[in-house]
């Protein structure tokens, strides 16, 4: 007899991995194969400690800067988040091989903002200080032809060169909902700004938050599987929130749920950040399934099917 409490979970869907993460990491794995180990990464490859530790155990040595990489002909990868144009440069200085691992929509952004800055536009970049993607994105430009805009509060306090020659342009991992109110912010203030011509929050980060608003209503926890240095993984934990959802939390594996504020409950969601792989939600699943007895229902709002190629020096291998 099955005398565990009954709890059911909705599982959101779609989540984790998306293309530029999937991208990123299979950049390292067919430099490791092509080249053998060791394969140099700036930065982590992608914000996650399980995804970092397995590359790390196959060979990948992770770095802070190219000036600590070694002389050598081995490969050396850029983060999926984009760099500073000082970084490949840095690499040619020292006849490095390099790969660059920035996910195709961050250098979209980055590509945007070159265009503006030579149509002579000042431009404002929506996103939060410190985070590698908007590192990478100021660092495309000169210092200065950037300022970044973090809030509604940052739009009142700005004061443009020339208010008549601005552009806006965003990090690709952001709220939707709050992205949106800067932006009408920055509308309000500068009617002449110039919009991008197509959204810069990635479709990754805007399906995983729609298919959490879905859930968030029908559930009193919600539990999402990401790094607390992940950009996207964060935010969900905020829409959850405001979707009507008590209490959202970020966990990175499953010992670190606060079983605590989740045995009172009989209905929880799950969903995991874009770097997040699904062995973690498995492997959260059957921590409930251990303590509960489980019945697991998907909620699905998309359907993606979005791939990228590999670098060029990569195709031949991997095909």
């Amino acid at each position: 007899m099955n005398d565990k409490p009954k709890l059911h979970l909705y599982l959101c869907a779609p989540r984790g991995f998306c293309a530029g993460v999937d991208r990123a990491i299979q950049i390292v794995e067919e430099a490791l194969k092509r080249y053998g180990p060791p394969v140099y990464v700036r930065h982590e490859i992608v914000h996650n400690k399980y995804v970092v530790e397995s590359l790390r155990n196959k060979g990948a040595i992770f770095v802070g800067e190219i000036n600590e990489i070694p002389e050598t002909g081995q490969p050396v990868i850029f983060s999926a988040h984009g760099v500073a144009k000082r970084v490949p440069a840095e690499a040619d200085a020292r006849n490095l091989f390099y790969l660059d691992a920035t996910c195709p929509l961050v250098s979209k952004v980055h590509k945007e903002a070159m265009l503006h800055h030579k149509r002579g536009r000042e431009i404002v970049l929506i996103g939060h200080a410190g985070h590698p993607e908007v590192e990478g994105t100021m660092g495309q430009l000169p210092v200065g032809a950037v300022t970044l805009i973090e809030t509604v509060a940052d739009v009142s306090a700005f004061t443009p060169r020339d208010a008549e020659n601005l552009a806006w342009i965003t990090q690709t991992t952001l709220s939707v909902d709050d992205t949106a109110e800067i932006v009408a912010a920055l509308t309000e203030r500068f009617p002449a700004i110039v919009a991008p011509h197509k959204d810069d929050i990635c479709y990754a980060t805007t399906n995983r938050q729609q298919a959490v608003k879905a859930v968030a209503p029908k559930v009193s926890r919600m539990v999402v599987v990401g790094a607390p240095n992940s950009s996207n993984s964060r935010r969900l934990v905020e829409v959850a929130e405001r979707a009507g959802c008590e209490k959202a939390f970020l966990v990175q594996r499953a010992a670190d749920l606060q079983w605590h504020d989740l045995d009172s409950a009989s209905s929880v969601g799950v969903t995991a950040g874009a770097s997040a792989p699904e062995i973690l939600v498995d492997e959260i699943i059957e921590a409930f399934r251990s303590r509960f007895d489980v019945t697991v229902e998907t909620i699905s709002t998309a359907d993606e099917d979005v791939t990228f190629m590999l670098p060029r020096a990569l195709r031949e291998t991997a095909a």
